[in-house]
């Protein structure tokens, strides 16, 4: 449901408009020095309001410690961390609350939950939920170490490699825009995941679809592999390190990470929350009429994608870490590792 991992463990809770958003992460080895400040960059980056194209909603977005913090380290007991929600307007979503916006959750969350579900902003199927998310891949990437590095940025906008025109060209429609998002990851040691259920590409799909408007993973080469020939995909191994002179594979062979540069994408679609005038069906009156959306959306919610993709990747990875005893429960500096 609301949680995963199986050592490195997080949940989620929380609502847009509720009084905070938060997590709960277990697995956190012990001795993890922490304060507020090591969550400021990549909070920043997950904000709105910082760029064109973004929503202008503004949280202060410091996580506030619940738990499994002590004298400023982690304490091997889980943490959990409170983001406040300060700046909702939750009217602009009463005013349609009778049209569920078409490429939302607003329909099968009525239906699913018997029309108890906190409609206001999403509530808990809204992005805003990713402020827990980028909390915990701060702590997971701060545990990974300086080694192993993780890189995410938006590559396209609504088919464009400018991301400038790509999205100057939504902003001139007034309508939203989808995009891709490519994460990069270096350092990783061979043998990390196990064939078919658990293996990285799998567990690493599972989590990046996860992310709010997430409709597309692909690996290495990903779709464009079907239009491939076999000798033309082969990555040939170089030397005993397993060096590979191509990397279409994207780092994973067999489900099992090959010691080489990790690659995926993400395809983005465009929020669903577009100011252009749609049409829905209207569950009080039972037919389909006009209406538009009110209220503060991204016109592209790529843009702030992907440090959350960064996270996810971060989350997975050093789960699978934990699992093959790569790292320790308790922590040691990446100086004084061996």
């Amino acid at each position: 449901m609301n949680t995963l991992g199986r050592i490195f463990r997080v949940t989620i809770f929380g609502e847009s408009h509720g009084e905070c958003v938060g997590i709960n992460i277990d697995g956190v080895p012990a001795g993890l020095p922490l304060q507020v400040e090591d969550f400021v960059p990549d909070m920043e980056r997950r904000k709105g309001g910082k760029q064109k194209g973004a929503t202008p909603r503004q949280e202060e977005d410091l996580p506030i410690f619940k738990s499994g913090i002590f004298n400023g380290f982690s304490t091997g007991a889980p943490i959990t961390f409170l983001f406040e929600n300060k700046n909702t307007r939750s009217e602009d979503y009463q005013k349609h609350r009778s049209h569920p916006r078409p490429g939302h959750a607003d329909f099968v969350a009525h239906e699913k939950f018997g029309g108890f579900e906190d409609f206001r902003g999403g509530g808990h199927f809204s992005a805003r939920l990713t402020a827990g998310i980028v909390a915990a891949g701060v702590i997971a990437k701060k545990v990974l170490g300086e080694k192993i590095t993780i890189h995410s940025e938006v590559t396209q906008i609504g088919g464009n490699t400018d991301i400038e025109k790509g999205l100057q060209a939504a902003i001139e429609r007034k309508d939203s825009v989808g995009a891709i998002v490519e994460c990069r990851v270096n350092g990783l040691p061979i043998g990390l995941g196990e064939p078919f259920f658990d293996s990285v590409e799998s567990s690493l799909a599972h989590a990046a679809f996860a992310i709010p408007a997430v409709k597309g993973v692909e690996f290495g080469s990903g779709f464009a592999a079907a239009n491939m020939y076999g000798l033309e995909h082969n990555d040939a191994i170089e030397d005993a390190s397993g060096k590979t002179r191509t990397n279409h594979a994207g780092g994973i062979v067999g489900g099992i990470s090959n010691g080489n540069e990790l690659v995926y994408r993400i395809a983005v679609k465009p929020t669903s929350s577009t100011p252009q005038v749609q049409k829905t069906w209207n569950w009080d009156t039972n037919i389909v009429d006009e209406f538009s959306v009110k209220g503060r959306h991204d016109l592209c919610v790529a843009l702030r994608a992907p440090v959350i993709l960064e996270a996810m990747t971060a989350i997975v990875l050093l789960d699978f870490m934990l699992l093959e005893n790569k790292i320790n429960r308790v922590y040691q500096h990446m100086e004084t590792r061996g």
